[in-house]
């Protein structure tokens, strides 16, 4: 599951989507690395400027879901997306955000190889620090949805489940970081 709904508050308006890495806007790099990784089908949850994000960057195949309460934060996307997920029959999410791009295929290859049943909760580590992606089993996606708050998104329920992840090492193959305001522009092509 891709979260693309954010409005870019700190890059002044600009819609993460459509922020254009390498000749295409974000998202696509973003679920190609979902599918290059193993996951399928690609839920990916929109938002601010969903509209301009359907028209401009090629999402054929994917599962589209509309936030409109994109603005509230990441855990009203996480929500909508488990939501959506939950009609699918699927065993797990694998979750991943737009403005991470140097988050590639290797590291959800090695994230999703975490699952073991359900009730796996798996997370991306980064030098020992856990980042993203995520691998939530569907056991927990009624918890997770409960506790997901503003831009918090599962932040919450992993802190209380510490215990409970895998952490896979991704540093070798992935970099966590954010484009979260214009100076992270510096890490698009």
């Amino acid at each position: 599951m891709l979260l693309a709904a954010g409005g870019g508050r700190r890059l002044g308006g600009r819609p993460k989507a459509l922020l254009e890495h390498r000749g295409r806007p974000l998202v696509e790099h973003a679920v190609r690395a979902l599918r290059e990784g193993g996951c399928g089908p690609v839920h990916v949850v929109l938002g601010a400027a969903a509209a301009e994000v359907r028209q401009r960057a090629d999402l054929a195949g994917c599962l589209l879901t509309e936030n409109p309460a994109w603005a509230e934060g990441m855990g009203s996307s996480l929500r909508a997306g488990l939501a959506s997920l939950a009609e699918s029959g699927a065993d797990a999410a694998l979750v991943l955000l737009v403005d991470q791009p140097g988050i590639g295929a290797q590291a959800v290859a090695r994230v999703r190889g975490a699952y073991r049943s359900s009730s796996s909760l798996a997370a991306a580590s980064y030098g020992g620090k856990r980042g993203h992606p995520v691998l939530l089993g569907s056991d927990r996606w009624a918890d997770v949805a409960a506790t997901a708050m503003g831009d918090r998104g599962a932040r919450a329920y992993l802190r209380a489940h510490e215990e409970s992840i895998t952490l896979v090492e991704c540093s070798d193959v992935s970099q966590d970081y954010d484009i979260d305001t214009v100076e992270d522009l510096i890490h698009l092509e």
